[in-house]
């Protein structure tokens, strides 16, 4: 079974945040980069447009984390944190978070992008031209690159997608070129 249907006959087919059924799709949680059940929930299209800020967020909308957050499955529970974190100055998200509990490995998760953190606190990364960078974005790489620890060389306009952010180093990000995980300097990629 695969890991969409999976997350499809636990949820029920419904969103795992809002219940909505309609226009459902797999969401891995940042900062993993495989695919599976335990790093991955099923989403309705209205809270993945604001997960991923293509759209505002609607403090309304997420009143339903009230339940979610609640979700015997901790994947579920990462991102009601996270969204609840976002909306934390609204004053309501505060009693949940207060009432949450996550274990100390699922609560290292959770942090891991820095939700949790003040604007003037996050690590931010950029790219050449000062675009900001966030997890799952795909760059372009602006010069030939000599990978550590290999004989390859990365060229220049390879393009790297899904890069994942170092949330302690503002120039490191992780990507895949060819078959290889590498680390890459922010000052030599250009976003797509």
């Amino acid at each position: 079974m695969s890991v969409l249907q999976t997350l499809q006959e636990r949820s029920n087919n419904s969103c795992e945040l809002c219940i909505s059924t309609q226009d459902l799709s797999q969401y891995t949680i940042p900062p993993s980069l495989n695919e599976n059940v335990a790093n991955d929930v099923l989403v309705c299209k209205t809270c993945l447009d604001q997960i991923n800020g293509d759209k505002e967020m609607n403090p309304n909308h997420w009143r339903c984390l009230n339940d979610s957050m609640w979700s015997e499955h901790v994947a579920v529970q990462i991102m009601a944190w996270r969204i609840l974190q976002r909306l934390r100055n609204e004053g309501w998200p505060k009693d949940l978070l207060d009432m949450m509990y996550l274990d100390d490995d699922a609560m290292a998760l959770a942090r891991a992008t820095g939700e949790d953190k003040d604007e003037s606190e996050k690590i931010i990364h950029r790219d050449i031209n000062g675009v900001i960078l966030d997890n799952g974005d795909n760059v372009v790489l602006v010069k030939d690159l000599k990978v550590k620890g290999s004989s390859m060389v990365a060229k220049q306009g390879t393009a790297v997608r899904n890069i994942r952010l170092d949330r302690e180093n503002q120039k490191y990000i992780e990507g895949k070129v060819g078959a290889q995980q590498i680390v890459i300097i922010t000052d030599y990629v250009k976003k797509l």
